[in-house]
């Protein structure tokens, strides 16, 4: 059985002893935001030890059934597999989980994807990638929601916004920001000629009321239009669609304009109520990556959506392959990860960020 730094099951015990210790303290509930952190700390170190323990038994289970196929020369090899299939699968579940352990990788996510310059080349892959990603959260029982949408002119789209709901949906889907390239042979192209295409990925967390984002500390210019999304023959001959800009000064001083839009809902309200969510949680992300001090994660959410930039490359021709930049990892089934298989590239991220904290300089 997998064990080592990643799980560090006495570490998270530890933990849970002095957060514990923490809570005896009469002033515990001074401060009501960081008690309610601590105790949402507890129950999730409380709940990933509950999980390892079954997985831990399963193991010895397992142990169990080999060594009675091999002293009663039965023919178990069947349900052996079997167990070991299941007992791999929830180890799988259990590193992810020891790998999200940021306070933001537990929050729903919002996911924005734009295609770069190209036309109906890039708007098609865009489209494809949207498709991905909404394929990948219905693979893994997430909710999601479309909050903005702007069709292409021939094909694909221009832009569109959706919310993934779920247990650590950011923390799966923050390993996608960044451009991702395609290369094939176009079907928009009458002689058959090889392209490259671009498009954007952008990944927040959803902020909620425990959150404070006081919009106030800059200007908002309120914007309405009429949708262009699939919100049927009503949403698209009123003015429901909303666009609010916020103009203000992050906590570096740096001075910002930044956008969100909502078209989906029927009523203009709810489109307001679900942009300023948006809203929020876009200025949310750029303090706390200001807070963690990631200059090149803040870079890269600058790089023009162009070659040299890309995250990620999926090629169609002459061969088939995917390739992470970041993390070097190859994988030849290039149909099953545009149909939304793309843990394994997800975690190799994950992975490569805890290793880089574990050997940075302290």
């Amino acid at each position: 059985m997998r064990s080592g730094v990643i799980f560090d099951v006495e570490g998270r015990r530890i933990t849970i002893k002095e957060l514990n210790q923490e809570r005896m303290d009469p002033d515990f509930w001074d401060d009501p935001d960081r008690a309610r952190e601590i105790e949402k700390r507890i129950a999730r170190e409380e709940e990933w030890i509950e999980a390892w323990e079954e997985v831990k038994a399963q193991a010895e289970d397992l142990e169990t059934l080999q060594l009675l196929a091999e002293e009663e020369d039965e023919d178990l090899e069947s349900e052996i597999f079997a167990e070991a299939e299941a007992l791999e699968r929830k180890l799988d579940r259990l590193e992810m989980q020891s790998l999200l352990d940021d306070p933001d990788d537990e929050r729903d996510a919002i996911l924005t994807v734009n295609p770069g310059a190209g036309g109906t080349e890039s708007q098609d892959w865009a489209d494809m990638l949207l498709r991905m990603y909404m394929r990948w959260a219905e693979r893994n029982d997430y909710e999601v929601k479309m909050v903005a949408y702007q069709p292409g002119e021939e094909a694909g789209i221009k832009s569109a916004t959706i919310t993934v709901s779920g247990e650590f949906a950011y923390g799966h889907l923050k390993s996608e920001s960044g451009v991702h390239r395609l290369v094939r042979i176009s079907p928009f192209d009458a002689d058959s000629r090889r392209h490259t295409s671009f498009a954007s990925v952008f990944v927040y967390p959803e902020v909620d009321d425990s959150i404070d984002v006081d919009l106030s500390e800059g200007t908002m210019d309120f914007q309405t239009f009429r949708s262009g999304g699939k919100g049927g023959q009503h949403v698209n001959k009123v003015d429901t669609g909303v666009r609010l800009v916020w103009e203000g000064e992050l906590s570096n001083g740096e001075e910002v304009e930044i956008r969100a839009e909502c078209t989906e809902e029927r009523s203009q309200l709810q489109n307001r109520n679900r942009a300023e969510t948006m809203l929020r949680s876009r200025i949310y992300q750029q303090e706390r990556q200001i807070r963690e001090q990631k200059k090149e994660q803040i870079e890269s959410q600058k790089k023009s959506i162009e070659w040299g930039s890309q995250i990620r490359s999926y090629v169609l021709h002459p061969y088939k392959m995917v390739n992470d930049h970041r993390t070097e990892t190859k994988i030849s089934s290039v149909d099953a990860v545009l149909d939304g298989e793309i843990d394994t590239l997800m975690k190799e991220y994950l992975l490569m960020g805890r290793k880089d904290r574990d050997t940075s300089p302290a």
